[in-house]
């Protein structure tokens, strides 16, 4: 049973959650919503004991499984030993009983025999004899391939490193499992293995991630930080949104009452508080203080707004790709590829991580990077491209007034001051540095840059990274709106699924190119597999 008790987190003068009482029940899946900054991260780690809150206690089971967000912690360790330690009285037994194998028999006491026997129980409790067999299951499922199981982590990717970490946190089945953005680092195929793992998960689980789709495979329930507390609903995250919707709109109601009972009252008191009233004015001021010592607790929910549009339109046909080729040494990653782009198809290139998509889109983006080939550009079109490393694209020391600016120099102020209020950054926001941008932040100036471009082609490689579920929503809707023409990388699977008109899989160094919707390439897949 993992329980919070009146539980509350405050940093200065803001108020994250206050007074929360709560239960998370063994076979229930949940879900911790809440836009960036809300406080999700922070309450994992309350209840994982790495940070205390300001007031309250956390009841904690046993034995938690938690996803590591120390890429680098376990360098010096080979990887099925990383997944291993995740069950940290098995790992631990492990460890002991190698330390007295080793000893010779003339050194062995028989303190030493008795404190064997006791490991060898624990090890067989705790799995140990399947150990092995058993993480090295996880990690297949998370395609790490057995010939990286003996190896180091250091030697590893960013990304396999966040797959095994999270073998880690699912190894030996814990009570409760606390994980923070599983999903991300993850291609589809990994993300629909661990929906399907996590679905049968007898125990506890409690998630932050910013894929709906996930969560709403996933999770039975919601607690959505929100109006200073946390929310329990019923249901994914679509069930919680029509209801939050209907209890945010009451919440209001009640809070602009209060308001204008306030302004009412103040009203009454500077009209008659030097007439003959006192006792009226007296009794009008001690209901202010009332309704005022009970704080208004505002949604902290924050939507942008994303609207894509072209200046003018490209030509029928704005992109031919022609025998592009592109190889890392003797790795041929896209081979001989030819395709021809019809204005306003939105294709999406999927696949595992590795497989060749950020590739495919630097070649045809950048002059000069692929091997062989041709990405032929038709008439009139302009490129709007959000890379995946796109921090590298905002240069440091403007504020973000000054770096918009640099795009047209002929926007008033007004305008640009307009595009950045759109994706949340308000008042003296826009002059903040470039320099100080979190992740989410860094694309979302991105996206105010390609909305004051207005090109007629986007090329959008992971731009879900780093936003938060509202902001995945907005983006979602502005490109099935947008008129122009798309090539997007992204695992998240509404996106594909409501976005996509064209799909290009890669696989294995062969990409296959099916002209229709996710929906009808999925359908597709499973005929053929059948």
């Amino acid at each position: 049973m993992l329980s919070l008790n009146n539980i509350s987190m405050r940093y200065g003068a803001r108020i994250l959650f206050e007074d929360v009482t709560t239960t998370f029940q063994t076979g229930r899946r949940y879900a911790v919503t809440g836009p960036n900054g809300a406080g999700k991260s922070t309450l994992m780690k309350i209840i994982t004991g790495e940070i205390e809150p300001s007031k309250g206690s956390v009841t904690r089971p046993k034995k938690m499984g938690v996803l590591s967000q120390d890429q680098f912690a376990f360098d010096a360790f080979r990887v099925i030993d990383t997944v291993i330690m995740g069950n940290a009285p098995l790992w631990a037994a492990l460890q002991e009983r190698e330390v007295l194998y080793e000893k010779d028999s003339d050194t062995l006491t028989d303190a030493d025999g008795m404190r064997l026997g006791e490991l060898e129980g624990i090890v067989g409790d705790e799995g140990g004899y399947t150990a092995e067999t058993d993480a090295a299951v996880l990690l297949d499922g998370l395609d790490i391939p057995e010939a990286l199981h003996e190896r180091k982590m250091s030697e590893l990717q960013g990304g396999q490193k966040v797959r095994v970490l999270l073998a880690q946190a699912l190894y030996g089945t814990p009570s409760v499992l606390l994980l923070d953005e599983p999903t991300n680092n993850l291609d589809l195929d990994s993300v629909h293995w661990l929906q399907d793992y996590l679905i049968r998960y007898p125990g506890c689980l409690i998630v932050i991630s910013h894929d709906r789709h996930f969560l709403n495979e996933v999770c039975t329930h919601i607690a959505d930080i929100d109006y200073e507390t946390i929310i329990m609903y019923p249901g994914g995250y679509d069930d919680m949104v029509l209801q939050k919707t209907q209890i945010r709109t009451r919440i209001e109601s009640q809070n602009a009452q209060r308001e204008k009972k306030i302004e009412q009252l103040n009203e009454f008191i500077q009209r008659f508080s030097a007439g003959t009233r006192s006792s009226q004015v007296t009794s009008r001021k001690k209901e202010v203080e009332r309704l005022q010592t009970s704080d208004l607790a505002r949604s902290n929910i924050a939507r942008p707004f994303i609207r894509f549009e072209m200046k003018r339109p490209s030509g029928r046909h704005p992109l031919e790709i022609k025998a592009l080729s592109k190889a890392y040494g003797d790795t041929k990653v896209v081979s001989n590829f030819t395709a021809s782009i019809s204005r306003g198809e939105k294709i999406a290139l999927m696949g595992r991580n590795g497989a060749g998509k950020t590739t495919m889109l630097r070649s045809i983006v950048e002059p000069g990077f692929a091997d062989a080939g041709l990405a032929d550009w038709g008439h009139e079109v302009s490129v709007g491209y959000f890379a995946q490393d796109h921090r590298e694209s905002i240069p440091k020391g403007f504020t973000l007034l000054e770096f918009l600016h640099s795009f047209d120099p002929q926007a008033a102020q007004e305008e640009l001051r307009g595009l950045l209020g759109q994706m949340l950054f308000s008042g003296d926001d826009a002059l903040k540095k470039t320099d100080a941008l979190s992740g989410g932040e860094a694309a979302r100036i991105i996206f105010c840059k390609l909305m004051l471009e207005k090109p007629n082609f986007l090329v959008l490689d992971e731009p879900t990274n780093h936003l938060d579920l509202e902001s995945i929503n907005a983006l979602n809707i502005a490109l099935q709106k947008y008129d122009g023409t798309v090539l997007l990388v992204t695992h998240d699977h509404d996106v594909i699924d409501e976005v996509a008109t064209r799909i290009w899989h890669f696989d294995h160094g062969r990409i296959e190119d099916f002209k229709g919707p996710y929906e009808e390439y999925m359908s597709q897949a499973k005929q053929t597999v059948g």
